[in-house]
């Protein structure tokens, strides 16, 4: 296996395209490795960054007549943009999903979903298998065990699959902070969800202009 690794291994908001996959109420049901609180945030500031660095983004359910609608903090972050609703459990075998992903031209593939072993794993798998640039971000997923969710990260890292987490993700996409156009956007959205780092920086914001005393 070719080993990931380089500054081209890295991540480029030019180059990546995000698909976040069935963030539905019954796949958050029975979410047991992470806090349900967590998955939300997480995956809200992933679509809020992939939104500040003008990252396509494919919303996707499974069955969602049944297993109900995308979180709406999610859907939100893109109004008006349709969400495509699958039969197949693996979506890369959904050709409405595929085709979507390959109209936008990118061929770094990032992917986050529920449950990691199933709606996850399946897609990364075969998309890797197929030459594609995959990366999971783990912590806008979740499995129905812990052990569930790591087994499928062990799968996916045998098969090629790069795993990162939200804000590093985010981080990659900036890189520089000598490159201002989205810094202002990447602020908003972790003042918003990056927890104490957020908080800091409205601390940081504060000390600066508070006058001497």
């Amino acid at each position: 296996m070719t080993l990931r690794n380089g500054l081209a291994s890295l991540l480029r908001p030019q180059d990546s395209v995000l698909v976040l996959i069935d963030h539905q109420p019954f796949q958050l049901t029975n979410l047991n490795s992470h806090d349900p609180q967590m998955v939300i945030n997480n995956t809200t500031g992933l679509a809020k960054a992939a939104k500040a660095f003008e990252v396509p983004t494919i919303l996707t359910s499974v069955i969602a007549r049944q297993g109900g609608l995308i979180f709406p903090q999610i859907t939100d972050v893109f109004p008006g943009q349709a969400v495509i609703d699958r039969t197949f459990i693996n979506t890369w075998e959904d050709r409405p999903s595929v085709d979507a992903v390959k109209a936008t031209g990118r061929k770094q593939l990032i992917i986050a979903g529920l449950w990691t072993e199933v709606c996850v794993a399946m897609p990364a798998i075969q998309a890797a298998g197929e030459g594609w640039d995959v990366t999971v971000v783990t912590d806008a997923c979740g499995g129905v065990s812990v052990e569930s969710h790591q087994v499928a990260i062990q799968r996916m890292l045998a098969a090629g699959v790069n795993m990162m987490t939200w804000l590093a993700v985010a981080s990659e996409w900036q890189r520089d902070w000598a490159r201002t156009e989205h810094v202002a956007g990447l602020i908003e959205v972790m003042k918003q969800h990056a927890g104490a780092s957020g908080i800091a920086y409205l601390w940081e914001q504060q000390l600066l202009n508070t006058p001497v005393g």
